[in-house]
């Protein structure tokens, strides 16, 4: 016996039940997340694919917003002198590299010789 069949006919049905429950929360207003909502469905005034752009005002007043903010915490910060960048020491810049110690590159450099002239007395013999 095929089931091939009877799945394709209980998938279909179970879309067709999925958009029914979708229609019907919609004219409810009690609309939830269902598998299979599309995304202009599930956000009405937007279409699929398309962007929400902020307007100038918009930015301008977020804008303005966070440098109120800033002023604000550079007057909480400029009190305590110890906290002022100018108060703060340069950050020394590195190359992000560790340098070696003269005695560790020595242990590393003798060991090294070692283990060769082990490879070359074993090559020997």
């Amino acid at each position: 016996m095929d089931i091939n069949p009877i799945l394709t006919d209980l998938k279909a049905e179970l879309n067709r039940i999925t958009q029914a429950i979708a229609a019907i929360e919609a004219l409810d207003g009690t609309r939830t997340a269902t598998p299979g909502a599309t995304t202009s469905a599930a956000k009405p005034g937007l279409q699929a694919g398309k962007r929400r752009r902020m307007s100038a005002a918009g930015r301008k007043r977020i804008s303005e917003a966070t440098k109120a903010r800033w002023v604000v915490r550079r007057k909480q910060v400029a009190p305590g002198a110890a906290n002022s960048v100018a108060a703060r020491p340069a950050a020394k810049k590195t190359s992000g590299r560790r340098t070696m110690s003269p005695a560790a590159r020595k242990k590393i450099s003798a060991a090294q010789r070692k283990r060769w002239a082990a490879v070359k007395k074993a090559k020997m013999a």
